[in-house]
């Protein structure tokens, strides 16, 4: 399937598409918050609950396989009932979730739907970067398409804010809190308005130009890309069409077997995007947001220091995305990984010989003289090469380099690659951190090298070319 030559004009930006943009992004903030809000949870659920250190890891990572699940048929449910039906699944899954979770009455009723909520992340993290690459323009798609992870960064900030209030007012995430309820289902139960919030204006959202082309619904394309994409009527918008039909299949459904380039294997693209979503995770990020305050308590810190801790980095992870919106379209996509792996490998290995300098004082762990502030910067630091580089990069990536004709699949495939690694590295975590976190920092401080070497080898910068121009 070849395409023709690439329009001049692609769209231009406007204060309607930014806010369509913003609207679909809100997908990244429901990401961000589910995933965070477990954070304040985790050691009130492990004493309700008499959970051990396996049983705490399985429950705050059992979202990850939904979210898993959820990104596989993502990218089905996208091609086949569209980008805005999908949109409007996740706000669903989520909403239940948060409901179920928050009255949960046991330990195996409270994974069930955490699962369920992870189904709806799942959901939410692969529709955002599609539908946002496919209504933007190519000079400013890596911008707008950040929205999404400057979503994921200020919802997890605000699930730790309100994580912090809600103790702060209570005095504990165990204590009894409004109409006797544990705090720590509060916690879970605010994820329901922002949860509504998404449904409600995702309904008013207009599909995907490149999902109407696929469909035969042409002249719903046209519109869509005159009121919102921002191409003149008439020639410039019958020349977009004609560019989308030639690089999607018009005549059946994405299939599965599109993505193989032999009978059995991935694509080598494809395989790019599986292996840089399990990079993104191998690194350890997520221990950070799901376990962050466990992990300053348990090396002397007190649990209010610990919330504020969390709060501090998830503002450092807003400033560093914010780098990242303003350095995306001028560095390149490319250049900016390979800056993040470097400064994730130094600032791992850091966190990693801090922690080996921990000592037991009547029982618990502590970092003796200045070590606590070295891990503490270098955590931040850490959070500050990712949140610039590969926490937005890799979404922005998997949404764009693509080909038109598989990529939706493609992105469900890369998407739930995320989840599984996300979820290898947050059930091992607290076995790892039983070991010792200099054990697992110094593992995270490895695959941050892998991943620098991978990049300067194998990923091609897509910065400032068209989706049409997309290819295996």
């Amino acid at each position: 399937m070849t395409a023709t030559p690439a329009t001049s004009n692609d769209g231009r930006i406007s204060a309607r598409l930014i806010g369509i943009a913003m609207v679909a992004a809100l997908g990244g903030f429901l990401f961000g918050y589910d995933s965070a809000i477990i954070n304040g949870t985790v050691d009130a659920v492990r004493e309700q609950f008499g959970l051990g250190s396996a049983l705490i890891g399985f429950t705050v990572s059992c979202a990850l396989l939904g979210a898993a699940v959820g990104a596989w048929f993502a990218g089905v449910c996208a091609e086949r009932y569209g980008r805005v039906r999908t949109m409007l699944i996740a706000s669903f899954l989520l909403t239940i979730s948060a409901l179920g979770s928050g009255l949960a009455f046991g330990v195996w009723d409270l994974i069930w739907w955490r699962f369920v909520g992870g189904v709806g992340v799942g959901f939410a993290s692969v529709i955002a970067p599609a539908y946002i690459a496919e209504i933007a323009p190519s000079r400013q798609r890596g911008r707008l398409a950040t929205l999404q992870q400057l979503s994921l960064v200020v919802g997890i900030f605000l699930a730790f804010l309100a994580s912090a209030f809600i103790v702060w007012d209570t005095g504990g995430a165990a204590e009894a809190g409004w109409f006797g309820l544990d705090s720590w289902r509060w916690m879970f139960l605010s994820e329901l308005v922002p949860a509504l919030l998404y449904g409600l204006l995702a309904a008013r959202l207009p599909e995907s130009p490149r999902y109407l082309v696929e469909k035969q619904r042409d002249d719903e394309a046209r519109k869509v890309l005159t009121h919102v994409v921002g191409l003149a009527p008439g020639s410039e918008t019958d020349t977009k069409v004609e560019e989308i039909r030639h690089t999607v299949h018009t005549e059946r459904r994405q299939r599965f077997r599109d993505l193989l380039g032999s009978r059995f294997n991935f694509h080598p693209l494809v395989w790019v995007g599986i292996i840089l979503s399990v990079f993104q995770q191998f690194v350890g990020i997520n221990v950070i947001f799901y376990y962050s305050t466990t992990l300053w308590k348990s090396v002397g810190f007190q649990e209010s220091d610990s919330f504020l801790i969390s709060v501090i980095t998830s503002v450092t992870n807003i400033v560093a995305t914010i780098i990242a919106i303003s350095l995306i379209d001028v560095l390149g996509r490319k250049t900016l990984l390979l800056i993040g792996s470097a400064i994730m490998t130094v600032s791992l290995g850091t966190m990693a010989v801090a922690f080996a300098q921990a000592v037991s004082v009547n029982g618990e762990l502590q970092l003796p003289g200045s070590w606590g502030m070295i891990a503490l910067v270098a955590a931040n630091l850490f959070v500050v090469g990712f949140g610039a580089s590969w926490g937005p990069i890799v979404w922005v990536l998997l949404g764009e380099m693509f080909p038109n004709s598989i990529r939706a699949l493609a992105l469900g495939v890369g998407g739930a690659a995320q989840w599984i690694a996300n979820f290898v590295v947050s059930t091992t975590f607290p076995t790892l951190a039983d070991a010792g976190l200099q054990v697992a920092y110094g593992i995270y401080a490895a695959f941050a090298l892998l991943s620098l070497l991978f990049v300067w080898r194998y990923v091609r910068e897509t910065n400032g070319r068209q989706l049409e121009q997309m290819t295996l």
